[in-house]
């Protein structure tokens, strides 16, 4: 099992920054991947960037380059970054880390961190 932790949300003006921070722990060894979803008031929940354990990115492509996801790691942890530029109002949401372990295990949640860009 692998627990996270995120952090990192709050107030940013628009056109401001942010970086979130996901802290997993556990069976970081077995890890294949992390990543970010986020969820804004009343809209679906939308898939915004992953990174797996060798380095490799993947974003959605609404995001038009505006966020970085990036990742460290220690012999007992693995800890994703979401550095977010260029922030808009619509970026405004709910802020979930996930990550996923080989063979197939279901993705793991964390408890969410909100990010509410103000005008």
């Amino acid at each position: 099992q692998v627990q996270l932790e995120e952090s990192g949300g709050g107030l940013v003006q628009a056109g401001g920054s942010l970086k979130l921070s996901c802290v997993a722990s556990g069976r970081v060894f077995h890890l294949h991947y992390m990543g970010w979803y986020r969820q804004a008031p009343g809209k679906e929940r939308e898939w915004v960037a992953r990174i797996t354990r060798d380095g490799m990115t993947q974003y959605a492509d609404s995001l038009s380059g505006r966020f970085t996801i990036s990742k460290d790691s220690t012999p007992n942890t693995m800890t994703s970054y979401l550095q977010m530029n260029s922030l808009k109002l619509e970026d405004t949401a709910a802020y979930y880390c996930v990550a996923r372990e080989f063979g197939g295990a279901p993705e793991t949640w964390g408890q969410g961190t909100q990010v509410i860009v103000s005008s």
